[in-house]
């Protein structure tokens, strides 16, 4: 299987040509010219709020983040994917739906591996993955199998014409848009921050299985703090 190609991010700081692929590019173009720390910072604050403000705007419109959490909610089973710098999202996003609901996975490649995943799919259980340039190819791999077997694949990816969001039942777009050599995470862990959010606000049972949390956590002592 071949990778598939990067495309240039919409939202690219840069004019007159398209957005570098590789971070080592990207600083060449970005930051090679030399600058007071405060003008860097200032153009990285501008950026990461315009970015922030783009995706706000974009999942207000289009409603794809409540249809996420709709089927998220709705699911049975709930697995998590991502690979490269996307497996900190997964995690992320795995970690806080774990809070409010049962039976989520995160597909590591240790604990929970995709073969095993994909030898067991059911029309109710559903994927969450996470890809953006340069699109891993077994993120891509596996949310394709994921969906043939009949499962429900949630997309969460920089580009509406990237391969996951092709084939995902619902894509949520976010924009990476930066002036630094690596692109943005800060839309994308708002944008989980709120997916997280949502399916809890919506889930029965949350709010027992929150404070269920809370009584195992004081037992265990797993923190100093309250």
């Amino acid at each position: 299987m071949s990778a598939e190609p990067s495309s240039p991010d919409p939202g690219s700081p840069d004019q007159g040509g398209p957005d570098p692929s590789s971070p080592d590019q990207r600083y060449g173009a970005r930051l090679r010219r030399r600058s007071s720390s405060s003008i860097l910072l200032d153009r990285l604050l501008d950026h990461e709020t315009a970015n922030l403000a783009e995706t706000a705007r974009r999942i207000r419109v289009d409603g794809t983040l409540e249809q996420a959490a709709a089927r998220i909610v709705a699911a049975r089973r709930r697995f998590v994917i991502g690979g490269s710098k996307s497996s900190a999202y997964a995690a992320l996003l795995a970690i806080d739906l774990s809070a409010s609901l049962a039976n989520v996975t995160l597909v590591d490649g240790i604990a929970a591996r995709p073969v095993d995943v994909l030898c067991d799919v059911r029309s109710d259980d559903v994927l969450v993955a996470f890809s953006f340039r340069r699109y891993t190819r077994q993120t891509i791999a596996v949310a394709r199998e994921f969906a043939a077997a009949g499962g429900t694949v949630v997309g969460i990816t920089d580009d509406p014409d990237s391969s996951l969001a092709r084939m995902a039942e619902v894509a949520v777009v976010v924009g990476t848009r930066s002036a630094s050599y690596v692109d943005s995470p800060t839309a994308v862990a708002a944008v989980t921050h709120i997916l997280a959010t949502l399916t809890a606000a919506s889930a029965k049972g949350a709010r027992r299985r929150l404070r269920r949390r809370e009584e195992v956590t004081r037992d265990l002592e797993l923190y100093e703090g309250a």
